[in-house]
């Protein structure tokens, strides 16, 4: 359990120098590609600045209609300018926006990953319990932050693998069958016992936590996969 708990600090540490390392080249990449936008822009003052060039070089179009029509270059370049800069500020808010996206996409995608490998390590060495309180006279189990209501057998049937997990072994179904009928265990059936433990684990309810919170050790019997010393009877 804690080779499992180690294994999963480990995980989440990966994952998060994963998320740190795409957001600095999302953010690398996308400043980049602001900064090469940018500087392609045509500059806003330029329409104005070769608007005033005319009125510099042709100091000599006096009339009425030449000089409305340079007023009215003017006015373009100056709506030309304000366009520009809208646009730019457009552009700088997509760019803000791709790259919230892009972090959140990242982010989305290590928690899946840190998620399937931290599913992958329950699955191969067991759920990790930080705390498993039976209580017999309530027929509650509590199980880290989460409370079950049991029956009468099935809260035995916990107490007798508990008791078994503190002294390090493996009951096989006749003996857990044994131990709660108060008979030897070659008067007992091995299904009975296997019953007691199915009637335990749908009694759970949470089908992940049940099938790996009580483990089937091939050809020896069953266990409680989790650190002995989390374990307290009430």
């Amino acid at each position: 359990m804690r080779e499992t708990t180690s294994s999963a600090i480990e995980a989440r540490q990966w994952g998060n120098r994963v998320v740190l390392a795409g957001i600095i080249a999302i953010v690398a990449i996308l400043a980049m590609a602001a900064a090469i936008l940018f500087l392609n822009l045509p500059d806003a003052n330029a329409f104005n600045a070769r608007v005033e060039r005319l009125f510099v070089e042709n100091d000599t179009l006096t009339g009425q209609a030449e000089v409305k029509l340079l007023e009215i270059l003017a006015q373009s370049g100056t709506a030309f300018s304000e366009t520009l800069d809208s646009y730019r500020f457009v552009i700088f808010v997509l760019l803000v926006f791709a790259t919230a996206l892009l972090i959140a996409a990242v982010a989305f995608l290590v928690m899946l990953v840190a998620l399937n490998r931290r599913m992958s390590l329950i699955e191969r060495q067991g759920i990790e319990v930080n705390t498993l309180m039976i209580a017999r006279d309530q027929k509650t189990v509590l199980l880290n932050n989460f409370e079950f209501k049991l029956t009468d057998a099935a809260i035995e049937t916990l107490a007798v693998l508990a008791e078994a997990r503190m002294d390090d072994e493996v009951l096989s179904g006749a003996e857990i069958e044994a131990v709660i009928s108060g008979r030897s265990a070659e008067q007992c059936d091995e299904a009975a016992g296997a019953t007691r433990i199915k009637r335990l684990r749908d009694s759970l309810g949470n089908q992940m936590i049940s099938e790996l919170l009580v483990k089937n050790v091939a050809r020896k019997g069953y266990m409680l996969a989790i650190d002995k010393a989390v374990i307290r009877m009430v």
